[in-house]
């Protein structure tokens, strides 16, 4: 987890509110920051500062996902990822292991996603919840049905979140009663897991990627960004598995036929990212522990997975990486890292890392 420099101060878990300014692209972020033995914590606005659980009262957890500095289980197991659907027209993927997973937003048919997940041996009772990157539509889509269904399945998101989707989406309160508040940059533990919320700059009521870690693994989600923000930056360059965000190329978009008023918010700082810009970044962070890297949310009307793939691929091997394609052949398997781009509506390769 992420620290500002220098120790907390010994004693009672306090909180206080610290305006910094860190600029990125001529842009200010204002965070606030609670303070415990731990370390330092992020959060959006001191709203979600107040409610955050104390990670010094062990009677904190209440009907807060579990707190914690790191995951106490050392043990190592091989990490299972698949998507169901990446784009538009919804998002939905499974991270876990044979025993147990979660699935990472819900805006793909839930029939589709449960018939697969069966027939790759994980049953409805494995899935131990729901986290949410924010709530636009295509991510949300199926939240309640499933929640509603399987009531055993918790949604994971922020309180800001939670009021978003209740706002923005025809769909019964009685949500909430399925939710388990989350805090951006306080651990908690999901299946087995232990996962991290980060900020992540889009134009949705609340934005977040997951640094989320098991078996002896870090898998990190950053889609849905107009731009990589300081935390995003700082979570996503620890990533052995990286999802990030590949939206368009550039050309395209300038030269297809979207309005003017819709290319510009594809564009902006609180859009998505292009292939360039996420290529840039991935080449800049690479080092050997990066293992696989997984493009997602690509355009049906602004990119081509090939697109996508050969810009990403330019920037690990100018960064010195031999690049596989994730095909599992005999030739590919010795490459320092694996590229693959996840499908806009088939279930993807179901990968044990």
């Amino acid at each position: 987890m992420g620290a500002a420099p220098g120790g907390p101060e010994q004693g009672a878990h306090h909180l206080f509110t610290l305006q910094i300014a860190m600029k990125r692209d001529n842009r200010k972020y204002r965070h606030s920051y609670n303070e415990t033995r731990q370390g330092v914590i992020y959060f959006d606005n001191d709203d979600d500062a107040r409610q955050a659980p104390d990670l010094n009262d062990k009677d904190s957890g209440g009907k807060h996902a579990t707190a914690a500095a790191g995951n106490d289980d050392k043990s190592t197991w091989p990490m299972q990822f698949a998507s169901f659907g990446s784009g538009s027209s919804g998002n939905c993927a499974y991270l876990g292991n044979s025993r147990q997973g979660i699935l990472i937003d819900a805006g793909v048919d839930m029939t589709h996603v449960f018939h697969d997940l069966a027939q790759n041996g994980i049953s409805p009772s494995m899935v131990k919840g729901i986290i949410l990157t924010h709530d636009h539509s295509d991510h949300v889509r199926y939240v309640y049905r499933i929640v509603r269904q399987y009531k055993h399945i918790h949604i994971y998101c922020t309180p800001k979140l939670m009021n978003g989707l209740l706002r923005h989406h025809n769909i019964s309160r009685r949500v909430k009663d399925y939710q388990e508040p989350i805090f951006k940059e306080i651990p908690f533990h999901l299946a087995g897991m232990t996962i991290t919320a980060f900020e992540t700059s889009h134009d949705a009521t609340d934005n977040m990627g997951f640094m989320i870690e098991g078996g002896g693994h870090r898998f990190v989600v950053g889609t849905d960004m107009g731009m990589i923000t300081p935390r995003a930056d700082y979570y996503m360059r620890q990533a052995e598995y990286l999802m990030i965000e590949s939206n368009y190329d550039r050309v395209m978009l300038d030269e297809g036929h979207y309005p003017e008023y819709l290319k510009n918010r594809v564009r902006a700082e609180k859009g998505h990212l292009d292939n360039k810009m996420a290529a840039q970044f991935v080449g800049q962070i690479y080092s050997p522990g990066l293992k696989y890297v997984f493009l997602c949310h690509l355009s049906n009307d602004n990119n081509t997975p090939e697109i996508a793939l050969s810009t990403m691929r330019a920037a690990l091997e100018g960064s010195g990486a031999t690049v596989g394609d994730a095909s599992f052949a005999p030739s590919q398997r010795d490459r320092d890292v694996q590229l693959y781009a996840l499908p806009r509506y088939e279930t993807s390769t179901w990968f044990v890392l």
